[in-house]
């Protein structure tokens, strides 16, 4: 039994939502994954009447397709869908017997405007919290334009594949046989990327905002909300809604939930700020701010906004090494996704850089699927909590090299060693290995705002109490601000004080 009696009554209840019938279509060999692939799709079978089981021939063997009867719909799965892709199997279970996918109008206008044939390739893994954003876009894709096909591919199943196409880091698509992108992508990213995302002209004649949020994180998120509940005209403005959650696997201080997962914490943000109403604008970045009348926010794509205050939420990202060979190798045995990566360096040696907690805890993770780790410090103690150091101290096949200056990232079309100084006697030192996991901290989001908003040294917008910065009506929240601990719920919290403190302004004024 491959599905245990809690999955089985969750996917129970899902399967009753069928609308019609589906056929999957199974093509298997004698291999182990072969005969697990065979006995879930039994046992899918055994638990709905709508789903019919066929034998035949796939372009890969083991794997299985998902099609309505009398038609290939597009959605084949190279692999077994459990774990992060559980859910994915699932809604194309749901969708290709004609539950229409959760998406808006336009999404779907767009994904039924394209008349050529477009074959995704996804490969993924199956502890990759990201991955199931893309398989699944792609899969709705497939469900809705019969041009359209796609297939998830494991890439722990089919490691000679993904080693051929020198794939280090997932999710990586293909589209047509040719490297169409990487990372985190939701269906409207894959449609700008495809040349179909928003026009400037969306954004032409919008009226003054009340509030503008800048940065769709769990700090946006709150601000927006609470500015929305006001009554007043709210705008958010986003690169991607969720921001670095999206790439956070466990979370497990958020408090009043035991554990959570950041693609579902930024799932229910976006959900419980559509509540409102709130003019969230995704898929853009700001690259300008200029106080007049009014305060302008210009876009990348040459839009401008204005509004009577702005919340800057605009979050952070994973702070580079700055080594040569870091930018050259990113994604070719550079990683900073250990949960996502992690599988793909089944066996072989990697290296960590950075003594902290995220560094120690990736450390510890890593140990558990690859042949060595050797951990990078640069300072003469770890950073990291003590029961983190522990715990990793207690692992055999660990190595902890401290007072180490990383120099270089070496390699030809991947990585295949690291460079460091030892910093007490001078001496270059050379690592030969696979992987390098970069886990250094966090550098905030404001460049783009140049000497217009006071920054202290490390970037960071400076607040006072009520979130407001030195410009009258420009307030900021979360972890692009000098607020002195970076967490979600103290995000959410600034957030939230933003907005009250941005409302005021707008009573007063």
């Amino acid at each position: 039994m491959i599905l245990d009696a809690d999955l089985k009554a969750q996917l129970a209840q899902y399967l009753e939502m069928m609308e019609g019938d589906v056929l999957l279509k199974v093509s298997a060999g004698t291999d182990e994954i072969s005969r697990d692939m065979v006995a879930l799709v039994d046992e899918l079978a055994t638990m709905s009447s709508h789903i019919k089981v066929e034998n035949t021939k796939l372009e890969r063997t083991p794997s299985f397709s998902v099609n309505r009867i009398g038609e290939d719909t597009g959605i084949t799965f190279a692999g077994i869908p459990l774990g992060h892709e559980f859910t994915s199997l699932v809604l194309a279970l749901l969708q290709v017997s004609g539950r229409a996918p959760k998406v808006d109008q336009k999404v779907i206008d767009q994904i039924n405007s394209f008349e050529d044939k477009l074959h995704f390739e996804s490969y993924i893994s199956l502890s990759c919290q990201n991955c199931p954003e893309v398989v699944q876009s792609l899969n709705i894709m497939s469900v809705l334009n019969p041009n359209i096909t796609h297939t998830m591919i494991d890439g722990a199943a089919y490691k000679e594949e993904a080693e051929s196409k020198n794939i280090m880091a997932v999710p990586t698509v293909f589209l047509n046989g040719e490297e169409f992108g990487g990372g985190r992508m939701t269906v409207e990213e894959i449609l700008a990327k495809l040349g179909s995302g928003p026009d400037v002209s969306e954004f032409k004649n919008k009226d003054p905002f009340d509030v503008l949020v800048v940065g769709g994180g769990p700090g946006g998120a709150s601000a927006a909300i609470y500015a929305a509940r006001k009554g007043i005209r709210t705008g958010i403005v986003t690169e991607r809604f969720g921001g670095q959650i999206l790439d956070t696997a466990g979370i497990e201080n958020f408090i009043s939930v035991k554990r959570t997962e950041g693609p579902k914490l930024a799932a229910s943000l976006e959900e419980h700020a559509k509540d409102y109403k709130i003019d969230i604008m995704n898929l853009q970045r700001a690259t300008r701010l200029e106080k007049k009348d009014l305060i302008e926010i210009e876009l990348e794509n040459g839009a401008v906004l204005k509004s009577k205050t702005v919340i800057l939420s605009t979050g952070a990202r994973w702070r580079n090494v700055g080594v040569p060979g870091e930018a050259e190798f990113k994604n070719k045995g550079v990683a900073y996704c250990p949960h996502c990566d992690g599988p793909l360096f089944a066996g072989k040696h990697v290296a960590v850089i950075g003594g902290g907690n995220s560094g120690i805890e990736a450390a510890i993770d890593l140990a558990g699927i690859v042949k060595h780790v050797t951990v990078l410090e640069f300072m003469d103690e770890l950073k990291a909590d003590a029961v983190l150091q522990d715990r990793l101290y207690s692992l055999p096949n660990v190595t902890v090299i401290k007072n180490a200056q990383t120099k270089e990232i070496t390699g030809t079309d991947s990585v295949n060693g690291i460079t460091y100084i030892e910093r007490e006697t001078g001496t270059e030192q050379h690592v030969q290995l696979e992987g390098v996991f970069v886990q250094i901290g966090l550098v905030p989001n404001t460049d783009w705002l140049g000497d217009t908003v006071e920054r202290n040294r490390f970037g960071e917008i400076i607040v006072d109490k009520h979130g407001a910065t030195n410009i009258p009506g420009v307030f900021a929240a979360g972890d692009c601000t000098n607020a002195p601990n970076k967490q979600i719920i103290i995000s959410m919290g600034s957030g939230a004080n933003a907005a009250l403190g941005a409302f005021d302004y707008l009573v007063r004024n």
